[in-house]
């Protein structure tokens, strides 16, 4: 986070071909005084820059990166599906005039191939003057762009893949050109290289062309995998209305949806998306939230019940007064978090920049120096030298290392999105996947967390009267035991009057002044710091708290008024995620605030053996820091304010559906669900992920290490590399798309 408080600021980039290209505008925007951190993402084409807006803004950072060659713009929300679908479109199109120039070239090869020497081919496709005419228009209007690129990078002294292709396919050409120039006119039936008369010039216009059309082929090939990838994020902004039924002055009025305001009574019909994020104020109806939590049963809902943007309101006629609206609401927080999650950099992808940022010059000297080797053992022979030293240019293009880490992240990012499971940042995937130990927390996350007070301690006379008083004192809290203490006085329709200076001591309890009485309610401990006695003896305490249960004491000013009886059955699944975490190879800790004899209750029951109880929220934070000073690599699962310090200070933090607004903003993972399963499925695919970046890394260096040499010993046609070229960045892409089914 900048000083002036704002969220990174994502930047459309465009011009962007290779990693060194990342890697210049990371460097140069990187120097500029007030950038704080800028990363660079070339799968999706998009830069985060954070920045203190007193120092510089966000105008000039737009015209650096303008200086350096590249297009800069903020990204409109909702414009990305557009962007991809005219990028295929533009890139498609250049890639088919350049492949409908360069057919002459390939016939008239044919014709000097042994197999097809008989195949018919129109004299005018072997006039030199024709080919050249045909190969200038693919070079330097089709090819355009790689020369206003190479130039723009050559000026900020750097070098990029279009330096390459320059390179490479200008020797060709005017290599080609100086021959028709300077030799003896070919005969009628003279053509190109392959298989040419001695007497006539080897021209090598069908490398130029073929360099420039694959090239292209090759480019609109990776726009539509980048385009597939993206399917995940237009799904989710499809669920975001464009408009919405608003209940203004006893009148219903469809406005648009960025006209919604919080507190304003929005109507959902049967078969309708719910909008807007709210609380459920008239009516009833099944929901179906599958969309959102992935939960593939309709919920009811009824007055009271939360209502999420994005869900399908089934039947009945519904009204709800508007609580998160746009961006906010759950599609839009949703589709945002994977926005950034896909932009932003793995760890392992700056190792992957490294290499790439200084391959663009290393191999620019390889291929001259096997031009001069060349050169010196065949005098006589430039022109197989010169072929020799394009073939190293193109072969060595270090396009696939550049894509091979961010095409896996926005592809794991986005599948992860469709179950309901949201990274807030590329490098957390990496994070997790390195995990040895997972801390849970217990209430609402091995819990249902909504407990249910099952007894009462205390005169049955003053149960109504402290009951009232202790659910108005408890309302402001969004803590399960406040919340069970507060449904409690409901149920019996007791009227809870408003509360003042309300506290709340995380981990501890609540207390506030009702009615002119100060009341406090929280754990037995806490009373005992406190100096509030409890009548109960220890004996009558253990038989009551047995099986789990906890207890919640009520005092009125500083007098001990009762307590209440509390369980929280274990969720149905805890024990087969549990498992299922140990069996990834994770140990499985439980950290909770509750009573050591209920802890190991529920511990025993989900199948947890290391139980840490009794413990605030700097001890939690404490015992991640502990685990980590271990050598551990520590994620941690929680949902309430007391857990916010330790989701914090873990690796990973793994917030889940149900809990607190502060649990979610420390957590580095937010899980869609309420369910330990999505914790399981998290660790499963950024393990997934990992091993998929591995298998790109291995495979786009792999490819470079076979390839280069039989560029340099010439077992490698220029057309050949270039294909080769083309066709690993399409590999390395593919495999990262094997992710959609992870």
């Amino acid at each position: 986070m900048d000083v002036s408080g704002n969220r990174p600021v994502q930047l459309e980039i465009g011009g962007m071909t290779c990693a060194s290209c990342a890697s210049r505008i990371e460097k140069a925007v990187g120097k500029m005084a007030g950038v704080e951190r800028i990363q660079v993402n070339l799968a999706v084409h998009r830069a985060a820059v954070l920045f203190d807006r007193r120092l510089v803004t966000l105008e000039q950072i737009e015209q650096k990166i303008s200086k350096l060659g590249f297009q800069a713009k903020p990204v409109e929300i909702g414009a990305r599906r557009e962007e991809r679908q005219s990028e295929v479109r533009h890139l498609g199109l250049r890639a088919l005039l350049s492949a409908i120039l360069t057919v002459p070239f390939i016939w008239s090869m044919a014709k000097h191939h042994p197999l097809t020497s008989n195949l018919w081919v129109p004299e005018v496709l072997l006039n030199p003057w024709l080919q050249l005419t045909l190969a200038a228009v693919v070079q330097f209007a089709i090819g355009l762009p790689f020369y206003e690129r190479a130039f723009a990078a050559l000026r900020n002294k750097s070098a990029n893949m279009e330096l390459l292709v320059v390179l490479g396919s200008s020797a060709a050409f005017l290599y080609s050109h100086y021959l028709i120039f300077r030799m003896p006119a070919p005969a009628p039936h003279a053509g190109m290289h392959s298989g040419m008369h001695a007497e006539h010039p080897m021209l090598y216009f069908d490398t130029s062309t073929m360099i420039i059309t694959i090239v292209w082929a090759g480019k609109w090939l990776e726009a539509l995998a980048r385009q597939r990838t993206g399917q995940s994020i237009g799904q989710l902004r499809r669920l975001q209305l464009p408009s919405a039924r608003v209940i203004r002055h006893g009148e219903q009025h469809t406005v648009l949806l960025e006209e919604v305001r919080a507190g304003d009574t929005v109507a959902v019909y049967p078969g309708e998306l719910i909008p807007v994020d709210g609380v459920l104020t008239e009516g009833s109806a099944a929901v179906d939230e599958s969309a959102v939590t992935g939960e593939g049963m309709p919920v009811d809902k009824s007055p009271g019940s939360y209502l999420y943007s994005g869900t399908l309101n089934q039947n009945g006629v519904i009204y709800m007064r508007a609580d998160k609206v746009g961006e906010d609401a759950a599609i839009g927080r949703m589709a945002r978090l994977v926005e950034e999650a896909q932009a932003s950099k793995a760890p392992i992808q700056r190792l992957a920049d490294r290499w790439a940022g200084v391959f663009v010059p290393v191999i620019v000297a390889a291929a001259a120096l096997t031009f001069a080797v060349w050169w010196l053992l065949e005098p006589g022979n430039v022109s197989g030298a010169i072929e020799k030293a394009i073939a190293v240019v193109l072969i060595a293009c270090p396009c696939a290392l550049g894509v091979a880490t961010p095409t896996s992240i926005l592809v794991a990012s986005g599948r992860a999105a469709e179950t309901g499971i949201l990274f807030k940042e590329g490098k957390h995937l990496e994070l997790l996947a390195r995990s040895d130990v997972v801390v849970i927390d217990k209430t609402g996350t091995l819990t249902l967390g909504r407990p249910q007070v099952t007894d009462w301690i205390g005169p049955i006379a003053s149960y109504t009267a402290h009951l009232r008083l202790a659910g108005a004192a408890a309302a402001p809290s969004r803590h399960p035991y406040a919340r069970a203490i507060v449904n409690a006085a409901l149920q019996r329709k007791l009227n809870l009057p408003e509360c003042r200076e309300f506290g709340q001591h995380p981990g501890q309890g609540v207390e506030a002044v009702v009615e002119g009485r100060r009341v406090a309610v929280g754990s037995l401990n806490w009373f005992r710091k406190l100096g509030i006695g409890c009548p109960v003896s220890p004996a009558q305490l253990e038989r009551l708290l047995q099986g789990g249960r906890s207890l919640l004491c009520v005092a009125v000013d500083g007098v001990w008024a009762g307590a209440a009886v509390l369980e929280d059955p274990v969720k149905g699944s805890s024990r087969k995620a549990v498992d299922a975490l140990r069996r990834l190879g994770l140990e499985v800790v439980m950290a909770t605030g509750d009573r050591t004899e209920t802890a190991h209750t529920i511990a025993g029951r989900v199948g947890i053996s290391r139980v840490y109880a009794e413990l605030l929220p700097e001890a939690k934070a404490d015992l991640v820091r502990r685990l980590q000073r271990e050598g551990k690599k520590v994620a941690m699962v929680g949902d309430g304010i007391n857990d916010a310090a330790a989701l914090a200070a873990a690796d990973t933090g793994i917030a889940i559906r149900s809990g607190t607004d502060i649990a979610k903003s420390a957590a580095d993972v937010v899980l869609m669900k309420s369910d330990l399963h999505a914790a399981v499925q998290s660790v499963r695919l950024s393990r997934s992920t990992m091993r998929n970046i591995r298998q790109n890394l291995l495979m786009s260096l792999g490819y470079n290490a076979v390839a280069i040499p039989f560029a340099v010993t010439g077992y490698l046609a220029p057309w050949m590399a270039c294909t080769a070229m083309a066709l690993s960045s399409v590999t390395v892409i593919c495999n990262a798309l094997r992710l959609r089914k992870a």
